[in-house]
């Protein structure tokens, strides 16, 4: 991706116009999450909630999508007793009071994608808040150890780590392959964008695409950790989801790390957007 190559951070200068299209939607879908979560109220099912981020973004003009978004609540937000795919779509669970949610969505709008997770709960949950406050050291983690040029594998090891530390579970290892990220890239538009199995059928080919390219080149455009992810970062960007789980409450953020062919470090590896929900609470945190 040519723009990834001499893109630059927001604080050091302007992001390239493509990199701009990856921003616009990731807030669009932050927006969507944001206001569908202040819709939520006892009695809403997952399949409700799902439904209402769909509405959102269709009637703002998403066509198409990486994954159809996705609604957990209560213990589902940690993928308790979660064995095969089919469990994470969304289900008739009812919402209550106090009760921990996540939203999870992935637009595709004007050919740019994102995928972006929203943690939240109805009312007061000091787990929650305090799973989220943690969540924070992995953000830094992760840039930082990305832009050391760690192998991903490596990050991955490191990520587990520091949840054991903070006395947690690595529930993204719940995922399909264990990731905890995936690249993303632009997408085709076309007229109808049919789905398969709640995933964009040109997003999997653009997934594919980049799995099959990365076999011949020693990467993988998922991270995970097993060894195909033994490799420093590939330039191009990536969903990153570090996903913490304790006690049948679980949390995550899931947004875009910029990679680039940088020889600077602050250019090499870059957080998209510094303006998104997780990131204003720790900053309102530290100020209050």
């Amino acid at each position: 991706m040519a723009s990834v190559t001499s893109a630059t951070s927001a604080g050091a200068g302007e992001l390239t116009a493509g990199l701009r299209g990856f921003r616009e939607v990731q807030r669009l879908a932050y927006d969507c999450a944001e206001a569908v979560a202040a819709q939520l109220k006892p009695g809403v099912t997952e399949r409700a909630a799902a439904r209402m981020q769909r509405e959102w973004l269709r009637e703002r003009g998403v066509r198409d999508w990486f994954h159809l978004p996705f609604a957990w609540f209560g213990d589902r937000t940690a993928f308790v007793n979660f064995r095969i795919p089919l469990q994470f779509f969304p289900t008739n669970r009812e919402l209550e009071p106090g009760m921990v949610f996540i939203l999870d969505m992935a637009p595709v709008h004007n050919g740019f994608t994102a995928d972006i997770g929203y943690s939240g709960c109805l009312g007061l949950n000091p787990v929650h808040d305090r799973l989220l406050a943690d969540l924070e050291a992995h953000r830094e983690l992760i840039l930082r150890e990305v832009r050391e040029r760690r192998p991903l594998r490596e990050i991955y090891e490191d990520v587990d780590r520091l949840m054991v530390r903070q006395g947690y579970a690595n529930r993204h290892r719940a995922y399909p392959f264990g990731v905890i990220a995936h690249k993303i890239d632009r997408v085709r538009q076309r007229r109808w964008s049919p789905t398969l199995f709640g995933f964009g059928t040109q997003s999997l080919k653009g997934l594919a695409s980049d799995a099959l390219h990365g076999h011949r080149d020693g990467w993988s455009p998922l991270w995970s950790p097993y060894t195909f992810s033994d490799h420093p970062p590939q330039p191009g960007l990536w969903a990153v989801e570090p996903h913490l789980g304790f006690r049948g409450t679980g949390a995550k953020f899931e947004e875009i790390l910029v990679v680039t062919d940088s020889k600077d470090p602050q250019e090499s590896a870059f957080w998209l957007d510094d303006d998104l929900p997780h990131v204003r609470r720790w900053q309102e945190e530290k100020a209050a």
